[in-house]
């Protein structure tokens, strides 16, 4: 097809040539203007040589020229009297390579992009023979003796092999080797709550944990021993949120009663209670060095009260959904907030406003948490678990796998991150490479539904010694590292994958 369009193309130009060197030697009247032969001869020589010097060496076929010349002479584009010539072996020359009826071309990076080359090429040889050949210079053939000059061909072939190479080049980014941490196992489980269990928090000095449930009461428990110390009552809905002040013997709740409470723990009685949220509140928090709880709620707000004068310092509002988790710090920015809108606000406590919305989940953002050392936080959605900096929320990576619900993160010191899910699944990672070195699934224990398998809450003791976990089968359970396990027992089962971030 393209030495059809070539031939075909070459044919014509000369054909025009003939019309155009024809009316030069006619008058306006019509009648021939007269001319001695050798006068004639000449002027179409120096003109042939001038104008169609670069198209003259590729031979045709004399039939063609003989039989269809004259009578197409007037024709501007006369496609249909140029027909393949099947069985001649007919060389055509472009720009310095030799084409015959048999080769085959090699195909450009599109089959349009070379047709359209080819069409173009012919025209543009004209334009450089009109540039060389009125000055009077030698004309010299483009790839004969000048090769200073690449061809159009030639510049697509160069600049393919450049983006070729380039990508070539790059390197995609592999996975660092995770370090190793011992896996964790499971060595005992406390019941005594009669609903599911959706809080827990550690006391500062590492003696007694604390959880909420869904039949409405508290529940204190030693951490050395599993056994129940203390129960308290007072919520009229389930306990979502309970949390030990470090700089008073406070304990703080809220649940679905849209009620948060301060329990005097010397007294074992509510004290206080902070009166303003619109629905249930699912989450709270205390600042590490202020007298100040964050509260979030149901109602797409999150609240700022002062400890000890009940009062509501902010409404912090911009979430167009329930706020289902709230997480102060003491550097800037000092509250991070996940929504059912899909989004993670980063606030000004000073100002009461946000700072940096943090659009990349999908989905729910339930869960989120700091790092105890790093200036980095991570949060948890049912499409990924992301990685984030402060202070103005710069992405570091993704952590795949764990498809479920994400209904809880904590992490350690030495760099452990654990996810607990819907479907009562939970996820060890390596917070710095993001390797996801064991996964477990606990029983469901006796007197439960089998479907009711569900992590609501984790979290580390003080030691870090100890992960506990509240669940969907009314259990706390308890785990700790394997203190048997080497990286020889268990080595970490890792290639250096290609790593895929995703943005979105």
């Amino acid at each position: 097809m393209v030495e059809e369009v070539q031939k075909h193309s070459v044919h014509t130009l000369v054909f025009r040539s003939l019309k155009r060197t024809h009316d030069m030697f006619v008058a306006d009247n019509g009648k021939p203007v007269p001319l001695d032969e050798e006068s004639h001869k000449r002027k179409m020589a120096i003109k042939l040589r001038n104008e169609y010097g670069p198209v003259l060496h590729m031979p045709t076929s004399k039939e063609n020229l003989k039989e269809k010349g004259p009578q197409n002479a007037t024709d501007s584009y006369p496609h249909k009297q140029y027909p393949a010539n099947q069985g001649q072996d007919v060389e055509y020359l472009v720009t310095g390579v030799a084409l015959t009826a048999d080769t085959k071309i090699q195909r450009m990076p599109s089959e349009s992009a070379a047709q359209s080359l080819a069409v173009a090429l012919p025209s543009q040889t004209r334009v450089d023979a009109n540039r060389t050949g009125p000055a009077g210079s030698e004309y010299r053939h483009p790839g004969a003796s000048d090769r200073s000059q690449p061809t159009a061909m030639n510049s697509i072939m160069e600049t393919g092999n450049t983006k070729n190479s380039a990508l070539m080049a790059k390197k995609a980014p592999t996975m660092p080797k995770p370090q190793w941490h011992p896996p964790w196992k499971l060595y005992r489980v406390i019941s005594g709550h009669l609903g599911w269990v959706r809080c827990i928090a550690v006391e500062p000095g590492n003696q007694w944990f604390v959880t909420g449930s869904a039949d409405r009461t508290i529940k204190i428990w030693d951490l050395a021993s599993g056994k129940l110390k203390l129960s308290l009552t007072g919520h009229i809905s389930t306990v979502r949120g309970v949390i030990v002040s470090t700089r008073s013997p406070y304990l703080f709740s809220c649940g679905e009663d849209k009620q948060v409470k301060c329990w005097d723990l010397e007294y074992n009685k509510v004290i206080r209670h902070y009166h303003g949220h619109l629905s249930a509140v699912y989450g709270l928090d205390l600042h590490p060095t202020l007298d100040v709880l964050v509260t979030c709620s149901r109602d797409s707000t999150a609240r700022i009260w002062d400890v000890r004068t009940k009062a509501s310092v902010h409404t912090l509002s911009g979430h167009t959904n329930a706020v289902a988790t709230v997480r102060c710090q003491a550097a800037e920015p000092q509250i991070i907030t996940g929504s059912h809108d899909t989004t993670i606000r980063l606030w000004d406590l000073v100002a009461g406003k946000t700072r940096v919305t943090l659009t990349n989940h999908k989905k729910s953002v339930r869960a989120v948490v700091l790092h105890p050392l790093l200036y980095t936080f991570a949060s948890g959605s049912p499409d990924n678990i992301k990685q984030w900096k402060f202070p103005d929320g710069g992405f570091i990576q993704n952590l795949s796998g764990h498809n479920a619900i994400i209904n809880t993160l904590a992490v350690n010191a030495d760099g452990v991150l654990v996810s607990g899910a819907d479907n009562g699944t939970m996820h060890l990672w390596d917070w710095r490479t993001g390797y996801n070195f064991q996964r477990v699934h606990a029983a469901v224990q006796p007197g439960s539904l089998d479907s009711e398998s569900g992590i609501f809450a984790c979290a580390f003791d003080r030691s870090e010694s100890r992960l506990l976990t509240a669940e969907a089968d009314k259990t706390i359970k308890v785990y700790r590292e394997d203190e048997t396990a080497t990286e020889e027992t268990h080595p970490v089962s890792w290639k250096p994958e290609i790593i895929k971030r995703k943005r979105f």
